[in-house]
């Protein structure tokens, strides 16, 4: 089955809610991942904070700090927090793998 046939019952989550094969991870699993966390449709907005969180994790294998984030894509620091519930939310729906304890409370936030 591909990636844009699978239905988020199908797609297996660890205890913090993050994906447990990150390399299923494509726009439709962040649309249903969006969806079961009530965000609605993902906007070019949340698509640039995405897309931003996946370039920085891949290119140093770590979470931005928030402010980070938001400084890169433009926006300010709050602009997270209208878009999502918070960071863990954005890494979880960005289908990044799960960055650690310390992280998770951070980002948690």
């Amino acid at each position: 089955m591909s990636n844009a046939q699978q239905s988020y019952e199908e797609l297996e989550f660890d205890e913090s809610g993050l994906l447990k094969e990150p390399d299923v991870w494509n726009e439709e699993v962040a649309q249903m991942i969006a969806d079961q966390d009530e965000i609605g449709t993902l906007t070019e907005d949340h698509w640039k904070m995405i897309q931003g969180i996946r370039r920085y994790y891949h290119k140093y294998g770590v979470p931005p700090m928030e402010g980070r984030l938001c400084m890169v894509r433009g926006m300010d620091e709050i602009s997270v927090h209208s878009l999502f519930k918070n960071c863990l939310m954005v890494w979880r729906i960005a289908g990044l793998p799960d960055p650690g304890e310390e992280a998770k409370a951070y980002m948690n936030k």
